[in-house]
């Protein structure tokens, strides 16, 4: 675990930031803040520090005092954070005497004899969303990607269809060959798994079949490289197209050693079954399933009217 302490009044400013820049990054974040403290306690008010990552790659930065109580507010960081889909927040005591008591005080093993109160807050990230071909389609998502206030990025090999005017907006802007984009070229390093957390989703709409297919395999590459068949860590991937198309990209896929468990991981076709064949139309049903997996949703669960 990487972990960084701040103390004075740098705290607050160095830990919003740090904060800030990992949900740029598409890290969910946990800040934990001493909001009233009494007696004798390490953290004043105003202490905090923020977490983000998972067991793999975890990140800390501030204090709220040390010791037994910093533990202790690591301890739940990890938990709400590996448990929130939304945003959550609970409020905490700690009275910093083995024998403390009062309403909803966790006593500590400490001789410290003070009480500290602190807000708990998990802040998800936006999606950000990478989309490997920027043709129609693509220019349909990313009007509902500003209107939500998402993040994206474009990749595509043709450079008059990667343009800053039509993409004011974009993260990154890549135009490349695929093999490019994924081995690294001047000014880029080079892809891994890890660097592709930064993307919550990763759609594939290229104008080549061929080359989403090379993007497809590539991605799943990366993915398996270093902890085996799991496709529930990194980037959603999704891929537009037929039932022959991806049974084509199936069978090639197999052929470069990706195990069918992390295949099934991917989503085709993408989008919510709507009928959707505009450009437009596809535009909302893809946005509507992002948002789904987003908010941890099952689409396909009645709503409050239809239960009985």
């Amino acid at each position: 675990m990487y972990v960084l302490i701040l103390q004075g009044v740098d705290m607050t400013a160095e830990v919003l930031a740090w904060a800030l820049s990992r949900l740029e990054q598409s890290h969910s974040v946990v800040i934990a803040s001493v909001i009233s403290t009494s007696g004798s306690v390490p953290g004043k008010t105003g202490a905090r520090l923020a977490l983000s990552g998972n067991e793999e790659n975890e990140q800390c930065i501030g204090t709220v005092g040390g010791a037994g109580l910093e533990l202790k507010v690591l301890q739940r960081c990890r938990e709400l954070l590996s448990q929130s889909s939304k945003p959550s927040g609970e409020v905490l005591t700690y009275g910093l005497n083995k024998g403390a008591k009062g309403y909803q005080v966790t006593p500590l093993d400490s001789l410290c004899g003070g009480q500290v109160t602190l807000a708990i807050e998990v802040i998800i990230a936006m999606p950000h969303i990478l989309l490997m071909g920027a043709g129609h389609c693509a220019k349909a998502l990313v009007k509902g990607i500003e209107s939500l206030g998402w993040n994206y990025s474009i990749h595509d090999t043709r450079s008059d269809f990667v343009s800053i005017e039509e993409f004011a907006n974009s993260k990154e802007l890549h135009c490349s060959s695929v093999g490019a984009f994924f081995s690294g070229t001047e000014g880029k390093e080079e892809e891994t798994k890890q660097s592709l957390s930064r993307f919550s989703d990763i759609l594939l709409l290229g104008h080549d079949w061929a080359e989403d297919q090379e993007r497809l395999i590539s991605l799943l590459s990366l993915i398996e490289s270093k902890d085996g068949n799991n496709s529930n860590i990194g980037p959603r991937i999704g891929v537009i197209g037929s039932r022959s198309k991806w049974q084509s990209f199936e069978a090639e896929c197999l052929s470069a050693d990706i195990s069918q468990k992390t295949l099934d991981g991917v989503q085709c076709p993408i989008g919510l079954n709507i009928g959707a064949e505009t450009p437009e139309e596809i535009a909302v049903a893809v946005i509507a399933q992002i948002l789904a997996a987003h908010k941890d949703v099952d689409h396909s669960k009645p709503s409050w009217r239809d239960k009985k």
